[in-house]
């Protein structure tokens, strides 16, 4: 592997990390330092200019008022464009794949989002919190998706996007698709953390932001274990 550090970046965890994301930070650094991949990793504040020139680009989910707040600072800053305009690899969960679009409502309100996908978020009918799992665009070669989702938005995908998922469980986007996805930029509603009920996702990412077409293959054991006994809790209620 390359000498290289990979720079991974989680993005203002002062306002965005509320269910657990920081975990998706810990499980691509694992995995990349596992492979032999020298690794930094990189939190940056909301009160801290945004670098343009790591690897990849963590986004993680936050109440309405952190989310209005962050969308706000990331357009004055105008780094992350930056860095995605130059291939970075973008990440972004429940609010943080809201703000990825065109617009998200926060306590009433239209806000408007960095617009890197083609989509635009508005407020459900209900709130959709419990499992949330798919199967996911064939294209991507991931098995299905498994997730936690706690999220009272509704998200409208636009032609410049494809479907992350198509859902077997829960809601997601809007009962039938699940997150989005365009070039290296990606967006889920799936909190869990993601990449930890999701390592095959987790290196795709990597996939991306090395140019790797393959990476040596790791025990996951346990990982395969959970994602097991979540798929056995789905098909139980169901």
């Amino acid at each position: 592997m390359s000498t290289e550090s990979l720079r991974i970046v989680l993005v203002y965890p002062d306002l965005l990390s509320t269910y657990g994301d920081r975990g998706n930070l810990l499980i691509l650094a694992r995995r990349a330092q596992q492979r032999g991949m020298p690794v930094e990793a990189i939190e940056v504040r909301s009160d801290q200019p945004m670098p343009t020139s790591a690897d990849i680009y963590l986004i993680g989910g936050g109440e309405d008022g952190p989310q209005a707040l962050g969308a706000q600072r990331l357009l004055a800053d105008g780094g992350l464009h930056r860095a995605a305009a130059q291939g970075a690899v973008i990440f972004g969960v429940c609010a943080g794949y809201q703000l990825l679009g065109a617009s998200f409502f926060a306590k009433g309100t239209q806000y408007a989002g960095l617009e890197l996908l083609d989509l635009r978020s508005d407020r459900g009918p209900s709130r959709a919190v419990g499992e949330l799992a798919g199967d996911i665009d064939p294209r991507l070669g991931l098995p299905p998706l498994s997730g936690f989702e706690n999220h009272g938005g509704r998200t409208h995908l636009g032609p410049g996007v494809a479907p992350l998922a198509r859902v077997t469980a829960g809601i997601g986007n809007d009962g039938a698709t699940e997150g989005a996805w365009r070039g290296k930029l990606l967006g889920t509603y799936s909190h869990g953390p993601a990449l930890a009920r999701n390592p095959a996702l987790a290196d795709l990412l990597l996939r991306w932001a090395t140019g790797a077409h393959q990476l040596p293959p790791l025990d996951d054991t346990w990982a395969d274990r959970l994602r097991a006994e979540r798929r056995a809790a789905v098909a139980a209620r169901v």
